[in-house]
């Protein structure tokens, strides 16, 4: 409760008014109503355009001419390396619940509606958040909605483009044997999707949370490398969480979160080193 405690109180001083817990609350409240009505506008929207959206984008990497399979094949054949020409797609998909296409429709919608207002709701969050910050923490905050927003937009693409289709490729043509079929349950192919998608959406914030918390001196270059070998154990955690449990697609995110996590030792150091510019120039 201290934690919570001491941001209540920051939002109190810096807005420079007697609120009660009570009233924190009930802004809070109003600040998640605001954004869970964006993202109902948004899944409404979304579930008007439901078939369209299943055919043409959620089954998209289950298709064998998806954009990535043939941007590969094109790069292997100019390469002459034959092999990145992947399989063609031999998976069916069958639905074993009464109801479960029509309660199918209102998850898709929802996590779309939620993707489409993700800048909105972020926004109403960092309104929130924002008078319990000094003005020195405001002053590296700058542009923190869009950059944030764009992170997360490149995740959700990076995960939909690159890592969902060569997962689904794989375990599409995985067979222990050929008197065995891939028959996929809708549910099972939408969970293995949304988990991707909004997984690697959420942990492509890390260069945005590295910088941030650089700027206000709470993270190092130098920490940040000497706990290197617990944050790439943290990083395979959240790939086997994120992905299907195997090391194919453990490997495909891990990687790109490895990556990140260099980038944010790079944006540590700079974040820093002008942070201490700006301290001697006070002196």
């Amino acid at each position: 409760m201290s934690f919570i405690d001491n941001f209540f109180k920051k939002r109190q001083k810096s807005a420079n008014a007697e609120m009660a817990f009570v009233d924190h609350i009930e802004e809070l409240r109003w600040h998640i109503i605001r954004s869970l009505a964006v993202v109902i506008i948004c899944s409404i929207i979304a579930f008007f355009k439901i078939e369209w959206i299943w055919d043409n984008i959620i089954l998209g990497p289950a298709h064998a001419n998806f954009i990535s399979y043939r941007i590969l094949c094109d790069f292997g054949n100019k390469i002459g390396v034959s092999a990145l020409c992947l399989q063609d797609i031999k998976m069916e998909f069958q639905n074993t619940e009464l109801s479960g296409q029509f309660m199918l429709s209102f998850s898709t919608s929802f996590m779309v509606g939620f993707v489409l207002a993700f800048p909105f709701v972020f926004w109403e969050f960092w309104k929130f958040i924002k008078p319990a910050l000094k003005a020195s923490e405001l002053k590296y905050a700058r542009g923190i909605v869009f950059w944030t927003s764009l992170l997360f937009f490149i995740g959700v693409l990076f995960a939909y483009y690159v890592v969902a289709p060569f997962t689904i490729n794989f375990f599409a043509n995985y067979q222990l044997s050929p008197s065995f079929k891939n028959i996929i349950t809708m549910s099972n192919y939408y969970d293995t999707m949304s988990d991707l998608i909004l997984g690697m959406g959420v942990v492509f914030e890390l260069p945005v949370v590295v910088f941030f918390l650089s700027r206000i001196g709470l993270l190092t270059p130098k920490l940040m490398r000497e706990k290197r070998r617990y944050a790439i154990l943290v990083i395979f955690v959240l790939a086997a969480i994120i992905t299907p449990p195997d090391w194919f697609s453990i490997w495909l995110v891990a990687i790109p979160l490895m990556v990140l996590y260099e980038a944010g030792i790079s944006i540590s150091d700079r974040a820093n080193k002008e942070r201490q510019r700006k301290e001697l120039q006070k002196y």
